[in-house]
């Protein structure tokens, strides 16, 4: 797939398979009517983001080595969901902030900073699709949603309500970095990596 002289990047840790598809389960519950199209699922990866942000193309295996060089024989992660939880219309599994996972969190931001740009049009985000809303959310990333405000969820989609969520923990042994769709959403994986491997 050709891509655009930007991108919107997000790096995220994928979910193992039982909490993916609960998840998934999750998302395909909430409400038809009020779902904006967003149901996660082969097409819309459940994650949790870690950084987004626009990069130029050109730089892209540069930014994707910075994030290596922090990823590279880094433990797996112990990750719990507390619940549900909801923004302005969308909803969500809670992640507990640990330090570890706060930690990751940081050490990829600063990783990355030399490669972000402060801007990009839809053509960033796969089929060129992107709402003005999700060109804001990536563009203001890191001043409104990183380090101290950085609150790690799972996106189910939209309602009005949160689902009842049942707390859970997982170990988290991926992460991927993914091109974006609309909503935000993680489609198209162009790398991984494994937690705890020194590969």
């Amino acid at each position: 797939m050709p891509l655009s002289p930007r991108i919107a990047l997000d790096v995220a840790i994928l979910l193992p398979p039982h909490i993916s598809a609960r998840a998934t389960e999750l998302s395909a519950a909430l409400p038809k009517g009020e779902s904006q199209g967003l149901c996660l699922g082969d097409d819309y990866l459940p994650h949790i983001t870690l950084t987004q942000q626009f990069v130029r193309t050109e730089d892209l295996e540069a930014a994707l080595g910075h994030a290596h060089a922090v990823l590279i024989g880094r433990e797996a992660l112990h990750v719990a969901v507390s619940g549900g939880g909801r923004g302005r219309s969308s909803v969500w599994m809670t992640i507990e902030p640990t330090p570890s996972l706060l930690d990751l969190h940081a050490a990829l931001m600063d990783a990355l900073l030399p490669f972000e740009l402060p801007q990009a049009s839809s053509a960033a985000f796969i089929d060129s699709e992107a709402r003005a809303q999700d060109i804001t959310w990536v563009a203001n990333y890191r001043r409104e949603s990183s380090f101290g405000a950085f609150a790690p969820h799972v996106t189910l989609g939209h309602a009005a309500n949160p689902p009842a969520v049942e707390p859970l923990t997982f170990t988290a042994t991926t992460v991927a970095a993914c091109h974006l769709g609309k909503f935000c959403s993680c489609r198209r994986v162009l790398r991984r990596w494994s937690l705890g491997s020194e590969a």
